[in-house]
C-alpha cells in the first residue's frame, strides 16, 4: 500500500506501534541481545545456585518500551527524537531500522534506510574498512559499480585513507564512527537514521556531520536524529517528536518540543543511576538537588535581584587526584553556563561530599532555565553528565519598567559609559 502524498509526501507512517519485552524471555530482541542475555541468566543461575538463595525470579513481568506509538515523517525533513535515558528512543530506531520488531501496530516505509545506531552497526570486525565499504553498499541493494563510485567520497568524508586497508577491530571508537557515519550518509539512503553515537567523535568532526545531515534533508532525503545535546537538535532539526516512559508526549515544532524536554515535571525527588549517562556513573552516585532550598520535583520562580543557590549532595565510591563536580544551565535549548564547585580540578574522596553553586542576584534575566548536572576527571579521562533534572523561572517585576530593556537570559553590565566626542 503506498503512503500519502498530497502536498508533502509521507515517507514513514507510524500507527499504534507498541513494543514490550517480557523479563526473562528471549526472542524479543535482536540476535546479539538474546544471545547476551542468554548468558547473563545462565551466569545469574550459576550465582543463585552458588549462593543457595531462595529468591524466585518472576519471568512474567513485561516492560512496556513502546505504547502506542503514532507518528508521520515527510520526506526532505530533519526530525529530532528527544527524551530521557529509558523513555523508547533507541528502541524505536531499531524497529525503524528493522533490527528488531514491535510487538503490535504498523510501520510504512518508503525508501532505503541507512543507520547508525550504536559503534560498529553493520560493520564486520575482521573485514577491512574498504571490505566494510563495499558490504554496506551490497546491504542496501546496490551494485558494485554504484558502490565504486561514491568509495572516495566516503574515504575523503571519513579523512580513514591511511587505515582503510586495516580490519575494523583495531579501529577505535572514534575511527570507527568516523567511517560508519561516512558510510551511512554517503551511500544515498532515501532516510538516515542516526543515534546518540556521534558524541563519540571529535568535536569538528561532528560538525562536519551536522553539516551532512543538512546536505542530505537539502537533497530531498529524510534524517531522524536522536540526541541529547540540545544545541545541535534546536540548530539541525525542523520537528520533533518528545517520548517519556515509551509514550508520545509531544509532537510539533523544535522549539517547543525541546522546552518541554527541559522544563518537565519529575514525579520524584530521587535521582537514579539512570539519569546519567558517561564512565564515572559507575564510581559517583549523585543523591540530591536542590535550587534555593527548593527540592527539583517542584517547579519555582525567583526575581531577577534573586540570587540563585544550587546544592548537589552525593556519594564517591572512589578516591579521585582530580574532580570537577558541575552544574550547567540552559536557556531556550542553549547551554549559557557551566558553574563548576571549584576553581580548579581538586582530591574528591571516598565517601560522601556536598557541593554549591550560587549565581549572584540581577545576573539571569526573566526566562526559564533549566539543569543538568554532573562530573569530569581530567586525569582519568572520564565524565558523566545528567538528563534535565530540574527547572526554574526568573520571572517579570511588574513594577520594575527597567526590565524591559534586558535582552537575553544574561545580564552583562557595560563597562563602557557613553563619552563625548
Amino acid at each position: 500500500m503506498a503512503l500519502n502524498s498530497k502536498h508533502v509526501e509521507t515517507v514513514i507512517q507510524v500507527r499504534g506501534l507498541s513494543k514490550h519485552y517480557r523479563l526473562g524471555a528471549f526472542g524479543f530482541g535482536s540476535l546479539r541481545e538474546d544471545i547476551n542475555q542468554w548468558f547473563e541468566k545462565r551466569h545469574d543461575r550459576k550465582q543463585v545456585a552458588q549462593n543457595k538463595t531462595k529468591e524466585v525470579i518472576n519471568e512474567s513481568v513485561e516492560l512496556m518500551a513502546l505504547d502506542n506509538i503514532n507518528f508521520d515523517v515527510h520526506r526532505g525533513e530533519i526530525l529530532g527524537i528527544i527524551g530521557r535515558n529509558g523513555a523508547g528512543k533507541s528502541t524505536l530506531l531499531k524497529i525503524l531500522s528493522r533490527i528488531t520488531s514491535p510487538s503490535s501496530g504498523s510501520i510504512k516505509i518508503k525508501g532505503r534506510i541507512g543507520s547508525l545506531l550504536e559503534v560498529g552497526t553493520g560493520f564486520h570486525p575482521e573485514l577491512t574498512g574498504r571490505e566494510n565499504i563495499f558490504l554496506n553498499g551490497a546491504i542496501l541493494g546496490m551494485t558494485r559499480s554504484e558502490i565504486a563510485s561514491k568509495f572516495e567520497q566516503i574515504v575523503d568524508f571519513s579523512e580513514m585513507a591511511r587505515f582503510i586497508d586495516t580490519p575494523v577491530k583495531r579501529y577505535s571508537s572514534g575511527m570507527t564512527v568516523r567511517l560508519a557515519f561516512s558510510v551511512a550518509a554517503h551511500l544515498e539512503p532515501e532516510i538516515l537514521i542516526v543515534d546518540e553515537v556521534l558524541a563519540v567523535g571529535d568535536v569538528e568532526f561532528q560538525k562536519k556531520c551536522i553539516g551532512k545531515m543538512e546536505d542530505v534533508a537539502d537533497h530531498g532525503r529524510t534524517v531522524l536524529f536522536v540526541s541529547h545535546n540540545m544545541n545541535v537538535i534546536q540548530s539541525l532539526c525542523t520537528r520533533g517528536i518528545l517520548l517519556n516512559q515509551g509514550q508520545l508526549e509531544y509532537e510539533g515544532s523544535i522549539e517547543e518540543t525541546t522546552s518541554r524536554y527541559m522544563s518537565g515535571t519529575r514525579e520524584t525527588q530521587s535521582i537514579k543511576t539512570s539519569d546519567f549517562r558517561g564512565g564515572l556513573k559507575q564510581f559517583i552516585e549523585f543523591e540530591s538537588l536542590k535550587v534555593n532550598d527548593h527540592s527539583l520535583d517542584s517547579k519555582h520562580a525567583f526575581s531577577p535581584s534573586e540570587p540563585i543557590s544550587i546544592t548537589l549532595t552525593g556519594d564517591s565510591g572512589d578516591d579521585f587526584k582530580d574532580a570537577e563536580i558541575f552544574v550547567a544551565l540552559f536557556c531556550d535549548g542553549f547551554r549559557i553556563a557551566t558553574l563548576f564547585d571549584q576553581d580548579q580540578a581538586t582530591p574528591l574522596k571516598e565517601g560522601r561530599f556536598e557541593s554549591r553553586f550560587t549565581i549572584a542576584g540581577n545576573t539571569l534575566n526573566p526566562a526559564r532555565y533549566s539543569i543538568q548536572i554532573g562530573a569530569q576527571s581530567p586525569k582519568r579521562r572520564e565524565w558523566m553528565i545528567s538528563d534535565f533534572l530540574a527547572s526554574f523561572s526568573v520571572i517579570d517585576l511588574d513594577n520594575d519598567h527597567l526590565q524591559q530593556r534586558k535582552r537575553g537570559p544574561v545580564n552583562i553590565v557595560n563597562q563602557n559609559g557613553r563619552r563625548k566626542q
